[in-house]
């Protein structure tokens, strides 16, 4: 016996799921970034993952990971066309070499310098077009 979902169920929850609007502006906003940084050869993924390495010191990968929403493996994948680009490096941990501390080199540091303008205009851009950049930001920041 088969049975059909309605397509009242279908308008519902396309004008209701939250996972849906969350994709949809998600793919948006990256499309966004995409572009917005591509003239300095860099994704909103690889921006963010070279953010995330611009620290006094370098990181583990595990925090990294753990800051980005990715699990080790997708990291790993991430991290190997920056490694190429000369942009980033990956190095045994002094205290543990089983452990790998990633490293921006001077390439990755001139990039990301040059990419944060880019960012903080597209960044303006977008919450300019939000009633409450904050409310959003601490909602999103909630479902984590």
């Amino acid at each position: 016996m088969s049975k059909t979902v309605p397509f009242e169920t279908t308008i519902e929850v396309r004008d209701a799921c939250l996972c849906l609007h969350a994709q949809r502006a998600a793919r948006a906003l990256a499309r966004r970034f995409d572009v917005a940084l591509k003239p300095v050869g860099l994704t909103n993924g690889q921006f963010s993952l070279l953010m995330a390495l611009n620290r006094p010191e370098p990181p583990p990968m595990a925090p990294v990971a753990q800051l980005l929403a990715m699990d080790r493996t997708t990291l790993t994948a991430a991290l190997k066309p920056l490694e190429r680009r000369g942009l980033i490096m990956v190095q045994a941990d002094p205290k543990d070499r089983r452990s790998r501390r990633l490293a921006l080199t001077e390439a990755g540091r001139t990039t990301l310098a040059a990419a944060v303008p880019i960012w903080r205009a597209t960044h303006h851009a977008v919450e300019s077009r939000l009633a409450d950049a904050d409310a959003l930001r601490a909602g999103l920041i909630a479902l984590c």
